[in-house]
């Protein structure tokens, strides 16, 4: 029999921790608690599903993202409330979480997203993985690098670069060349493919 997934709960309340992971058992998976994303960091799990309480006072989905990615956590996310509000639950989808439940779990449903979320979960890691490292790296450009990159990436020329930005073709090289060097990018189209991942997660929002 195929091991199920462990899920990884984030709420503060300890009532509906222990709510949510008496029901991840019923189901037959593993689950862990944890009353925020400070007590998920000191040992960042790396494999699961992390089912979390869409926190709008910290910044909700986005902002979670955004910490769990800053972690280097890139696991499946699904988040959960109280009766949530349409324009709650099309926030969270488009910020990047795979399903919203609503309190208290209608266990069949909740079941049917793990199944499903359990499917995809490999491909998502992967492209998870590559958005989180290729952002990190982008973050380590100057604003000038970033604008070389951005315009290698239409296809310009150095010339053609230098002359939007308005500096020498010789000066486009040396940014260039830092650029490629911090991006550990032997190809301009290395490059550009990091560009593409690190924007993957902001073009499907």
């Amino acid at each position: 029999m195929t091991r199920k997934p462990t899920l990884h709960f984030i709420d503060r309340s300890s009532r509906v921790r222990a709510e949510l992971a008496r029901t991840a058992f019923d189901l037959g998976h593993h689950a862990e608690v944890y009353g925020d994303l400070e007590e998920l960091s000191l040992l960042p799990p790396r494999e699961g599903i992390i089912v979390a309480r869409d926190d709008a006072d910290r910044g909700g989905v986005a902002a979670m993202i955004d910490r769990l990615g800053r972690m280097g956590i890139w696991l499946p996310l699904v988040v959960f409330d109280h009766q949530p509000g349409a324009g709650r639950i099309v926030e969270a989808i488009r910020a990047g979480a795979l399903d919203y439940l609503s309190l208290p779990l209608d266990t069949e449903k909740f079941a049917r997203c793990m199944l499903r979320i359990e499917d995809e979960a490999g491909a998502y890691c992967e492209r998870r993985k590559r958005e989180i490292e290729a952002r990190n790296l982008l973050a380590n450009l100057s604003r000038r690098e970033g604008e070389v990159l951005d315009l290698l990436a239409q296809g310009s020329s150095n010339k053609t670069i230098a002359r939007e930005l308005a500096i020498s073709p010789r000066t486009v090289e040396i940014h260039r060349a830092n650029m490629m060097s911090k991006l550990g990018a032997r190809h301009p189209a290395d490059a550009v493919r990091l560009r593409i991942d690190a924007q993957a997660g902001k073009k499907e929002s």
